[in-house]
C-alpha cells in the first residue's frame, strides 16, 4: 500500500500533483472554512502523514488516533496548535516552514505600521464613502515614522529583516529579546533594551515574538499605559500575547495613538470585536506571508518535509529537536 497523506485545506493542483504520483492523497475540499474536527481524527487514524494549517489543533487526540503517523507539516513558522510532546512521545516528526516567509512577513509588518501610522486605510475609506469635500491643514494627519523610535519585542529572524526595513526610514532601533544579539547590534545598528525601556521610549512598538507561557498576555493594561500618548502598536506575531481587552480600553482611554493588527486572540475575528469598531485600528485577517511566491514556497516545503519523511530521510526543518523515530506498526 502507498503512504497515506491528508491536507487539511484546498491546495494548488499544481502543488500536490508530485504527492499524488507518489503516494494516496487526500485534501479537504475547502480553502477557507476548517476541516471539523471529528474527520481530522478519522483522517488522522490512517495517514502517514499530516500537512496542517496553523488553525488546526493538533492535539494528542489526534496524533494517537492511528499507528502510522509519522510527520506533521504545519504550513507556517509557528507551530503553537500542535503538541510536540506527544509528537515526540510518539515517534512522529513536526515540521514548519521558517525562512521562506521572513522578507514577506517583514514587508507586511512594516505596511501595517505605514498604514496605521499615515493613517492610510482609514484616508482611504474616507474618499470611497464621498466624505472628502475640501483639502483642510490636519485633514486625516497621522505620525511620522522617519527618525522616529522602532522598539521591536522578539529579535528572530523577522525581527532582524524588521530591523533592516526600519534603517531605510532613518529610525532608532531598539530592540528586546531572550537573548542578546551582539553581531546583529553590529550590523544594523540596534540597541538591546529591557522590555519595560523599550515600551517606555518607543514611538512604535512591534511584536513578534513567539507564543509561549512566558509571552502569553505579555502586552496588559499596564504596559500599554507605560508607552507613550503618541505610541503605536503593531502585532503580527500571535494574538494571545496581547491582552485585547486592555489593548481596547487603552486605545478608548487615548494612552495610545493606534494599534495595527494582523493577528487576534481567537481568529477568525468576529465582526463584532470591539478592536472592529475603533477607527484607530488596522485590522488585516492575519496575512503576514500572504505573498503568491511566498505561500507557494510554504506548500513546497511542507512537502519535501514530508516525502523526507516518509523516505527515512531527514527533514529541512525539523521543529522537535527531541524527536526520535519509532518503528510503526
Amino acid at each position: 500500500m502507498k503512504p497515506y497523506v491528508y491536507i487539511t485545506r484546498k491546495l494548488p493542483e499544481e502543488i500536490i500533483k508530485p504527492l499524488q504520483q507518489k503516494y494516496e492523497v487526500n485534501m479537504w475540499e475547502h480553502e477557507d472554512i476548517p476541516v471539523p474536527k471529528d474527520i481530522l481524527l478519522l483522517e488522522a487514524k490512517k495517514a502517514d502523514a499530516l500537512l496542517t494549517v496553523l488553525s488546526d489543533s493538533i492535539d494528542e487526540r489526534i496524533l494517537t488516533a492511528g499507528k502510522n503517523l509519522k510527520v506533521v507539516a504545519n504550513l507556517a513558522v509557528g507551530f503553537d496548535n500542535i503538541d510536540l510532546k506527544a509528537a515526540s512521545r510518539g515517534g512522529i516528526a513536526v515540521c514548519n516552514t521558517p525562512d521562506v516567509l521572513t522578507d514577506t512577513t517583514a514587508d507586511l509588518t512594516f505596511g501595517l505600521l505605514m498604514a496605521t501610522a499615515r493613517r492610510i486605510v482609514e484616508a482611504a475609506e474616507f474618499v470611497k464613502e464621498g466624505k472628502w469635500e475640501s483639502w483642510s491643514p490636519l485633514l486625516l494627519a497621522g505620525q511620522d515614522i522617519h527618525h522616529k523610535t522602532i522598539g521591536i519585542v522578539g529579535m528572530g529572524n523577522i525581527g532582524e529583516t524588521v530591523a533592516k526595513r526600519a534603517t531605510g526610514f532613518d529610525m532608532n532601533i531598539l530592540y528586546h529579546n531572550r537573548s542578546r544579539k551582539p553581531e546583529v547590534e553590529q550590523r544594523l545598528g540596534l540597541a538591546y533594551a529591557s522590555f519595560d525601556e523599550l515600551v517606555k521610549k518607543s514611538d512604535f512598538i512591534v511584536c513578534l515574538t513567539p507564543l509561549t507561557a512566558e509571552t502569553k498576555n505579555m502586552f496588559t493594561r499596564e504596559v500599554f499605559k507605560k508607552m507613550k500618548k503618541s505610541a503605536i502598536f503593531i502585532n503580527a506575531s500571535r494574538g494571545p500575547v496581547v491582552d485585547e481587552q486592555a489593548l481596547y480600553e487603552a486605545l478608548v482611554a487615548g494612552e495610545i495613538v493606534g494599534a495595527g493588527l494582523d493577528v487576534f486572540e481567537k481568529e477568525p475575528i468576529n465582526a463584532g470585536h470591539p478592536l472592529l469598531k475603533l477607527t484607530n485600528v488596522v485590522a488585516l485577517p492575519h496575512i503576514g506571508s500572504s505573498s503568491i511566491e511566498t505561500r507557494v514556497a510554504m506548500m513546497q516545503l511542507c512537502i519535501d518535509n514530508i516525502e523526507a519523511i516518509i523516505a527515512g530521510k531527514e527533514p529541512k526543518t525539523l521543529v522537535n529537536k527531541d524527536w526520535m523515530p519509532l518503528v510503526k506498526a
